[in-house]
C-alpha cells in the first residue's frame, strides 16, 4: 500500500489534535478532588465556586473570599485546586470557599 504525502499529513494532524485534546480531558480530572457531597464538606458548607454561596446560610462570607485567599489552602494562589489543612488529603478548588476560611 502507497501513502501518498497528504494521507501522511492528515493522519498526522489528527492523532496529534487527539493527543491534545486527550490531555486537556485529562487534566481536566483532579485526583482526590473534594466533592461538595463530601459529608466534612457538608459540615463547614464547602463549595467548589464561592459565587454560589448561600448568603443567607453563612452571613460570615463576603465578596472576594474563595479559598485561593485563605490561610488554610495551601497551593499557590494561580492554582485551579490546592490542599487544604482541613480537608486532609483533599483538593479543594481554588474558587471554591467553606465557612471556615480565614483571611491571611
Amino acid at each position: 500500500m502507497k501513502t501518498s504525502r497528504r494521507h501522511f499529513l492528515l493522519v498526522s494532524a489528527g492523532v496529534g489534535s487527539s493527543l491534545a485534546l486527550s490531555r486537556v480531558a485529562f487534566a481536566a480530572t483532579v485526583p482526590n478532588a473534594l466533592s461538595e457531597s463530601d459529608p466534612q464538606a457538608q459540615k463547614v458548607g464547602y463549595t467548589e465556586d464561592a459565587s454560589k454561596v448561600d448568603k443567607t446560610k453563612f452571613p460570615n462570607f463576603a465578596a472576594g473570599q474563595s479559598c485561593a485567599n485563605c490561610s488554610l489552602f495551601q497551593g499557590k494562589a494561580s492554582d485551579a485546586y490546592g490542599g487544604c489543612t482541613l480537608f486532609g488529603a483533599k483538593q479543594v478548588a481554588s474558587r471554591g470557599w467553606c465557612s471556615a476560611y480565614t483571611n491571611m
